[in-house]
């Protein structure tokens, strides 16, 4: 009775049992929790979390490029500053401006304010420093971070180390020094080889190739029996294997077929001197290799037609670039060469529409006796000047870059002409112990100066000076929308003493190629190129400058 009248006590006395077994399972299954999670940590460490995370990553670091301008894809940039290790990110544009045509990187990355960042490893490995840089730095140090996302980039597009330029003897790589600084670019006038352009071009060194010449004198036709060295008997070979390599990218060979592509149903013109009919000839001879082209020029200019692409290689002679007359003019008797350093030359500046790439080269022929005419008045001469009571104003170096700002200001104010105008920086010679008609002599030179080797001739500095300020004078009156590129070579060559046919001038068997018992050297050529020989290296530049302009700047780099 008791215990069916008092159902609360015996409720009581179950509830406690109840709980404790509750305690228990719990406690119970905490540690088989506890078990197993021990069991997955020694299994599958932390660091093998961090591990995949960075995996993740790297396959996010994508640096490719897809096609034409696109830029890079999205990059996650860590702030090591940040105590929290935030990740911030950085849209497609932010990272492809490193690279990006006309785009100063350093007004985007360059600031005292900025915070130290830097860009995670690559699937390579390697990485890119973006840490702050001073004012006086700028200018260099993202040269060198833009340098090396094209590495970067180079390494993803075409693999391991390993390519044709590997196959150099280290023991013959020698560097080839500074190229002298050159303005900050502008909109479509600048210079390659600049920062935004992602590789200097023009700052490097000379490697030999083992793989040779594209071409040989004997498989190609139209080289000038001057040029031709091995054909005119040079018994030395090595001046043909070295290639040029930018510090910062490759410089690839010369891929004819990529050319002909690159300027399918277009016209390329070679307007100059002599220097710019050897450029023109080494161009034909990397081209004939693998087709023939067909010859359609007159006497007023040369042509060749490669019929599959319909590309027109063209060449016109323009000793000085500007208007030449020879009537008398004021005190100066007809007969000798008048320059109006102040007039482009006509007879091809009413052809430009034509020509969709042109290649400029001049400043030798100031070495040869003329006079100058500026703004309808004799101001001075070269080799020429009798009246001396007259002051004489301008001489030959500066009457050459007064002609440089002359017909680059013509060209880039043309109405009619939107097409890329190539400048190629003044052709280095090296006649030693006197000039090309004073004993001047490059006899016995087989291979490039090593650093330190270089001397400087002070006549080649000042008329690339000249050239140089001429060009970037010229740029700021630029008002159509064709483009302008210097192809400054100028200290590059100037290490090729190796590269000049010397007395290898012609194939008389009989001919003089050593000094006389007197030390006397024979008549050389110390200032044009062998074929194939260094040369060829302009048309790689050539090549390359096209290339960026035709498929964008961001795929150059790979």
């Amino acid at each position: 009775m008791t215990l069916a009248s008092s159902p609360r006590g015996y409720s009581s006395m179950v509830a406690f049992p109840r709980s404790l077994s509750t305690i228990l399972v719990s406690v119970g299954g905490l540690a088989m929790f506890l078990f197993f999670a021990s069991l997955l940590l020694v299994s599958n460490p932390i660091g093998s979390t961090f591990h995949l995370h960075f995996n993740s990553f790297d396959k996010k670091l994508d640096l490719s490029f897809p096609s034409g301008n696109q830029t890079f894809t999205e990059v996650d940039v860590t702030n090591k500053n940040s105590s929290s290790g935030s990740t911030l990110e950085q849209s497609k544009s932010s990272i492809g401006r490193l690279v990006d045509n006309n785009v100063d990187v350093t007004d985007k990355y360059v600031s005292p304010s900025d915070s130290s960042v830097q860009v995670s490893k690559n699937s390579n490995g390697s990485s890119v420093d973006m840490s702050p840089i001073s004012t006086e730095e700028g200018e260099a140090k993202i040269g060198n971070v833009a340098s090396d996302v094209g590495k970067n980039i180079e390494s993803h597009e075409r693999g391991s180390p390993g390519s044709e330029n590997e196959s150099a003897d280290s023991s013959h790589d020698f560097q080839a020094g500074a190229m002298p600084a050159l303005p900050s670019p502008t909109d479509n006038a600048t210079q390659i080889g600049s920062v935004v352009s992602g590789c200097d071009l023009y700052h490097g060194s000379w490697f030999y190739d083992t793989l040779g010449p594209l071409y040989t004198n004997n498989s190609c036709p139209i080289i000038t029996q001057m040029q031709n060295c091995q054909g005119n008997g040079r018994p030395d070979k090595g001046y043909e294997n070295w290639r040029w390599k930018p510090s910062q990218c490759d410089l690839p060979r010369f891929d004819a077929k990529k050319f002909l592509e690159l300027m399918r149903g277009k016209t390329l013109a070679f307007i100059g001197d002599s220097v710019a009919r050897n450029q023109m000839e080494s161009m034909l001879c990397l081209l004939w290799q693998v087709e023939v082209p067909k010859n359609r020029g007159n006497k007023r200019m040369q042509r060749w037609l490669f019929k599959s692409t319909s590309v027109m290689i063209v060449r016109i002679w323009s000793s000085w670039l500007v208007q030449k007359t020879n009537e008398a003019f004021d005190f100066a008797p007809a007969g000798v060469d008048k320059l109006h350093l102040d007039a482009p030359d006509e007879n091809f500046m009413e052809l430009l529409p034509q020509f969709d790439v042109i290649v400029l080269s001049s400043g030798h022929w100031f070495a040869k006796q003329s006079v100058y005419i500026l703004n309808n008045e004799i101001v001075g001469g070269q080799l020429w000047w009798p009246d001396k009571s007259r002051q004489m104003k301008v001489n030959n170096v500066d009457a050459f870059g007064i002609s440089v700002e002359t017909i680059i200001s013509a060209i880039a104010t043309h109405p009619n002409y939107t097409g890329l105008t190539i400048l190629r920086s003044y052709s280095p010679d090296h006649y030693e112990g006197g000039a090309w008609n004073t004993g001047g002599s490059c006899t016995g030179k087989e291979r490039p100066l090593g650093v330190g080797e270089l001397v400087k001739n002070g006549f080649t500095e000042v008329m690339h000076e000249k050239q140089v300020t001429g060009f970037n004078n010229a740029i700021k009156k630029a008002t159509n929308k064709s483009t302008l590129r210097l192809m400054d070579i100028t200290e590059a060559f100037g290490y090729r003493h190796d590269g000049h046919p010397g007395p290898y001038r012609n194939p008389d068997p009989n001919k003089i190629t050593k000094r006389g018992p007197d030390g006397r050297p024979p008549p050389q050529d110390c200032l044009h190129w062998c074929m194939p020989g260094p040369v060829d290296t302009w048309n790689e530049l050539v090549l390359e400058i096209i290339r960026r302009e035709f498929e964008g700047n961001a795929s150059s780099l790979s």
